[in-house]
């Protein structure tokens, strides 16, 4: 697994530095592996959201693959592209019951992210026909599960769908780490992204792709703490090393662009 010195994370204190406008285009030139925000909001936001989202773990819902299983708090758009209306009714289904909780870590990390970058929005994104998509989605990483090697890319898994998804012209994604595990649970990110050849080392009604794929790539490794917010560029190839002790319980969504300014976002789960 090689590294190299220009392929790694930087790590800001968002109470006192602003974050480099550039980041961004780091991130999805694919020149940094992870950009860290820390201190992004007070740590009782943190706290008062942790212990809601602990009274949801009913509502969470696990599918199951040939060499994993996703454990989930509101719906993802991958699972759902073969079922959009399931998707937004799933998404209209979820809001209710994170309003109902008082959960509302999300919109406060799109406004973080709004004012630490200087972004002109930072929405959920919404269809031409009103629907709103998901702010986000809540993932439990149990004891013992690993989320295995993959890429993230809407414009090419919703083609065909005709969301207005499929538009986008870069795509991020955010991830705020609620509670750490005891060990392992580091995300893995490589310096490769996806292109059509890998289709060959796709795993068969499995998640993500064969191990072989970034065989000589760079790869960085981060292990978040509680209350980090970081993004990553998820067309490049990541994983989620195998989990230990308590669970992984982290909240995320994707982040859109539609031009090369970077200055709108709009955000998906």
């Amino acid at each position: 697994m090689p590294t190299t010195d220009t392929w790694t994370r930087v790590v800001i204190d968002a109470a006192t530095e602003r974050p480099d406008a550039d980041l961004l285009r780091r991130l999805t030139n694919g020149e940094t592996a992870v950009v860290v925000l820390r201190n992004l909001l007070p740590a009782e936001a943190f706290a008062d959201n942790r212990t809601r989202i602990g009274k949801l773990f009913a509502n969470a819902s696990t599918t199951s693959y040939a060499n994993g299983a996703l454990t989930t708090i509101g719906p993802y758009l991958a699972k759902y592209l073969q079922d959009l209306d399931g998707y937004f009714q799933a998404a209209e289904e979820a809001k209710a019951v994170l309003d109902t909780a008082g959960f509302d870590l999300a919109d406060r990390v799109r406004a973080g992210l709004k004012g630490a970058f200087g972004l002109d929005a930072v929405s959920v994104a919404k269809e031409p026909d009103g629907r709103d998509y998901a702010s986000s989605v809540v993932r439990i990483h149990a004891d013992g599960v690993r989320n295995p090697l993959h890429n993230d890319n809407i414009m090419r898994d919703a083609q065909g769908t005709g969301i207005a998804l499929t538009g986008l012209a870069y795509q991020l994604s955010c991830v705020v780490c609620l509670q750490e595990c005891d060990g392992g649970g580091e995300l893995r990110m490589y310096r490769k992204p996806w292109e059509p050849a890998d289709e060959t080392y796709k795993i068969q009604d499995g998640l993500g792709y064969d191990e072989a794929v970034v065989d000589g790539h760079p790869c960085h490794e981060f292990k978040p703490q509680a209350g980090d917010v970081y993004l990553i560029n998820p067309m490049q190839y990541h994983s989620i090393e195998r989990v230990s002790g308590p669970d992984r319980l982290t909240m995320g969504f994707f982040m859109g662009f539609d031009n090369d300014a970077l200055n709108s976002a709009a955000v998906w789960g």
